[in-house]
């Protein structure tokens, strides 16, 4: 087993907050071996009867607790989770619960409480730039190409038929038992055509016209994605420059393996890895424990930005993602401080294996690995 130190500690960490971590993460990323890296943990697999049976009374089942943490694995499959987590949080507040499943909780139909006050949200991402030596990765290429799902990144050759297999099974597993959405075949075509427009702009009418559905079909797809985590879509960062892009939105593959299967890359190319490793960088800041809000910035000349990451009402901090860091050009940068003047500048680029800052063109611009990057 490889232990995900940076996620057990955030899992720790979180519990000091309120007494349930709801952990989150598409299938097959590693959330089942994560709790099972828990120490003096009482593991309940709900997709099995016999667990389902034990917990129709909850009361009982948590008296009956000797565990420090009870981990309820899927925890949707169960007739009333809501009513669960809150028994355990209310009336045993020495129990911690790690209760885990594919979407975000609110993607759960069934549950009739939100849980204020009593849960905090964990999305557990594909294996990180830093966790990728605990691996025995030391090919950061392997990693974009593989992606980062456990089995898909160990695996000596990529095996085309994991993301077929893995797409068929999210459809089946996590789409249609929440969201009862039927049209599967377009659906899927959907998904593929977004990881194929990885790091492009969402056009909504354009995606509607390609995969034969309706503009409302095409907005409650992209949501039930998002609440997936099959896709991260950021919004515009504006200020009301008549020249800023301030609506639509840009798309994000949940994980760079999907991504070159999608696109049919039987290779990697030098070419391709710029545009991966912005997921790479993407997924860092995702993980941050400050969980910052993620924007890009563009204007109507197409000048842009990768990510903004706003500080307060006016500082905001530029990070720009390169493979190779000695293309990179101010002009966009220009651009965007001209309207959004305070704030650091980052070049974020692999194999570097020290932070440093230099003046290009007149900008202070700070040149790090994303392990490196500093917000604050």
């Amino acid at each position: 087993m490889i232990e995900r130190p940076l996620w057990l500690h955030r899992i720790e960490e979180t519990w000091k907050k309120a007494p349930i971590v709801w952990l989150s993460g598409v299938r097959r990323v590693g959330k089942t071996t994560l709790a099972h890296s828990l120490r003096d943990a009482l593991h309940m697999n709900c997709d099995l009867p016999s667990v389902r049976t034990q917990l129709r009374d909850p009361e009982a089942f948590f008296k009956s607790v000797s565990h420090r943490v009870v981990v309820l694995d899927e925890v949707h499959q169960l007739e009333d989770p809501s009513q669960v987590l809150k028994i355990a949080a209310d009336h045993f507040p020495k129990l911690r619960i790690l209760a885990t499943g594919s979407s975000t909780l609110a993607a759960t139909h069934k549950f009739k409480d939100s849980l204020t006050g009593r849960k905090r949200a964990i999305h557990l991402l594909p294996v990180l730039l830093s966790e990728l030596h605990a691996f025995g990765i030391r090919d950061l290429r392997k990693r974009l190409f593989h992606g980062g799902l456990p089995p898909a990144l160990l695996a000596e050759e990529k095996d085309e038929g994991f993301y077929s297999e893995w797409l068929d099974s999210y459809y089946a597993r996590d789409v249609q038992e929440l969201f009862r959405i039927e049209k599967r075949k377009n659906f899927l075509l959907l998904v593929e055509t977004l990881l194929r427009q990885n790091a492009g702009m969402v056009d909504v009418n354009n995606l509607a016209d390609m995969c034969s559905l309706s503009r409302p079909t095409i907005m409650n797809y992209l949501e039930v994605l998002e609440l997936t985590h099959v896709i991260c879509l950021l919004r515009p960062y504006h200020g009301g420059g008549k020249q800023e892009l301030v609506r639509q939105q840009r798309v994000y593959g949940f994980d760079t393996g999907f991504v070159s299967h999608a696109k049919g890359w039987g290779e990697l190319r030098t070419e391709d890895c710029g545009l991966l490793w912005e997921n790479i960088v993407l997924e860092h800041l995702m993980s941050l424990p400050s969980s910052p809000k993620i924007f890009f910035w563009r204007d109507k000349q197409q000048r842009e930005v990768d990510y903004v990451i706003p500080q307060s009402r006016d500082v905001c901090h530029a990070i720009e993602c390169k493979w190779n860091p000695d293309r990179f050009e101010t002009k966009s940068l220009k651009a965007f401080r001209d309207l959004h003047p305070k704030g650091k500048n980052f070049v974020i680029a692999p194999n570097i294996e020290r932070s440093y800052t230099r003046r290009v063109n007149g900008f202070e611009i700070v040149y790090a690995s994303p392990q490196d990057l500093d917000l604050h």
